[in-house]
């Protein structure tokens, strides 16, 4: 077993609202100097800077989970996870699908842009990936665990855009896989909500990454091994790590969660 050190909600330049500059080699390589193992692209609505942050990644011995920030009918972000690019590509057509006819404005909400893993630039999309889908947090949840993705409740300490700020609580019976508290909240705020807690940067600038993260005790750093340790299965676990804060209660919140899971 070995500690990984992980991100797993960043931002490219494909999100209208992060910086131009948060590109996928850049992401890497700030992800490297800062000792992060594992990182997560979830751009919003879509995945299509995945695939050359990997490619950059294999360069620079950085391990790159690929997913999506999506945005539910009830305006409720919600992080996927895939360990296939197969089973992101399907996630991401039916997010599109689902999403409003109009164009990105750029003036308005920034540039979506493609870049490849020498960080030119491919193309822009012209979707409107800041807005929301017609899909339900519901529909969503089971879309994504039958392609066998994690589905994580986004900045859950956040009032806007989280579960528990646009519902006011977190439907019974939705399956998530975990909840994820930004570097603003603290884990134990949230240890009642019954489910594994995981801490990201959600970075939308460079300087940004790495700026909350999780520790995963893990066999090797992909995505079923995370499942696990969010389950507390095989002696996998995980804790959040508050970079800005100093160390969270992570693993003693997580016992707690796994009690209830198995009550």
């Amino acid at each position: 077993m070995n500690l990984y050190k992980a991100d797993l909600h960043i931002h490219t330049c494909l999100s209208p609202c992060a910086d131009i500059d948060i590109s996928p080699l850049r992401i890497i390589r700030a992800a490297k100097e800062r000792n992060l193992d594992i990182v997560g692209i979830c751009d919003h609505n879509s995945g299509e800077n995945v695939a050359a942050a990997k490619r950059a990644a294999e360069r620079e011995g950085v391990v790159v989970i690929g997913g999506m920030e999506i945005t539910s009918a009830e305006e409720v972000h919600l992080l996927a996870l895939f360990t296939d690019d197969a089973a992101l590509l399907a996630m991401q057509t039916l997010v599109y699908a689902h999403l409003p006819d109009d164009q990105n404005n750029a003036r308005r909400f920034g540039d979506q842009v493609v870049a490849n893993e020498d960080d030119e630039v491919v193309d822009f999309n012209t979707r409107l990936l800041i807005g929301a889908t017609t899909l339900s947090i519901e529909t969503l949840v089971k879309e994504i665990h039958t392609l066998n993705g994690l589905a994580i409740a986004a900045h859950i300490d956040r009032e806007g855009f989280g579960i528990i700020g646009q519902l006011g609580f977190i439907p019974p019976g939705l399956a998530l896989d975990a909840v994820e508290v930004s570097y603003r909240g603290t884990i134990m705020e949230f240890c009642d909500q019954g489910f594994p807690i995981i801490t990201s940067s959600d970075a939308h600038r460079l300087e940004d990454i790495g700026r909350s993260s999780t520790q995963f005790l893990l066999e090797a750093a992909t995505l079923p091994e995370i499942r696990k340790a969010l389950n507390g299965e095989d002696r996998r676990n995980c804790s959040g790590a508050k970079v800005s804060q100093g160390t969270s209660t992570g693993i003693e919140c997580k016992e707690d969660v796994k009690e209830r899971r198995h009550s």
